[in-house]
């Protein structure tokens, strides 16, 4: 009797906003299609020898979908939960449109895909939901700020609409998601952080709050099992002292390392920290590296050849 072959490792790729949109595009999408044969044709190979999840942010899209709400009173405003399951349905199709034509192109047969509209738990006494501080949605004119029903923060654009953006607490489908990946179906979910919800009993409701999509990453990746955690961003890696003439990409850090040049300011809020905070995640509780790479180098990251590796201590 032949034995069952051995299972693949479970491989999640989170993918950054310049997946879909670079620096300097209008954003059309024409322009998101094509950009996605970059990071998506070498996933379509790496599914070969991996079971893989993806996930991916939606700041771009959620923010087009804001400014055409302030653009028209004619129809109701919908709530932000509601744009987030919007773009998770969108960009969940595009990823689906162009894996599929990847893997054709590969003769790879015919591989299984899903976009599952996700809900992540937050706790409603969650620090952030009493601070504001996520940027979203077009500029607004300084003397409209006063006037506007949410709260609104400076950013080096302008006034911007601020929401929480609290720490997610646990990925209502992971039992689905499981089960798919053990189906071998790639599974695409938690897109732009994933719908943010509380428990109302036995049941959820919508918040107004936006989670990072690393962290939401690293979560689903603690719940599903996953071996090999990549995010794919716009840079080669985490640098330190980033922006200034001494900068020094970094190949490897420790959980201590990482910790310390978090603590020393070395990380962006914005940008690196939370990438930084989802790798030191996996890496403590899994025993096993991330990396944080770039995104036209997602397969040779996979390999331990690119990126930077966070490093259990």
């Amino acid at each position: 009797m032949t034995p069952e072959p051995p299972e693949k490792p479970i491989l999640l790729v989170a993918l950054g906003g310049n997946a879909l949109i670079r620096k300097g595009q209008a954003g059309t999408i024409a322009e998101q299609f094509e950009n996605l044969k970059l990071p998506l044709g070498q996933i379509a190979r790496l599914a070969r020898d991996f079971r893989v999840i993806i996930t991916h942010g939606n700041g771009p899209q959620v923010g087009n979908l804001l400014l055409q709400q302030e653009c028209c009173d004619a129809v109701p405003k919908l709530p932000l939960e509601i744009l987030v399951a919007q773009t998770e349905g969108q960009i969940g199709y595009m990823i689906e449109s162009r894996l599929d034509e990847e893997l054709m192109a590969l003769g790879a047969g015919f591989r299984p895909i899903v976009t599952l509209i996700t809900y992540v738990v937050v706790d409603r006494s969650d620090p952030a939901f009493s601070a504001p501080s996520k940027p979203i949605g077009p500029v607004v004119a300084p003397d409209r700020v006063a006037s506007l029903p949410y709260p609104c923060i400076e950013t080096p654009k302008g006034w911007r609409r601020a929401v929480a953006s609290p720490q997610p607490v646990t990925i209502v489908e992971k039992r689905e998601i499981r089960k798919l990946i053990q189906l071998d179906f790639i599974v695409i979910c938690c897109g732009g952080g994933g719908i943010p919800v509380i428990r109302e009993g036995r049941s959820f409701a919508g918040v107004d709050a936006v989670i990072d999509k690393d962290l939401v990453s690293a979560r689903l990746a603690l719940e599903t099992g996953v071996d090999r955690f990549v995010i794919a961003t716009d840079v080669p890696g985490v640098y330190r002292d980033y922006g200034r003439s001494g900068q020094r990409l970094l190949k490897t850090l420790t959980i201590a390392e990482a910790l310390r040049y978090r603590e020393a300011g070395h990380f962006s809020a914005g940008a690196m920290l939370p990438k930084i905070d989802a790798a030191v995640t996996f890496a403590r509780h899994t025993g096993k590296w991330a990396t944080i790479t770039a995104i036209d180098a997602i397969e040779a990251a996979v390999r331990g050849a690119a990126g930077t590796r966070l490093l259990p201590d």
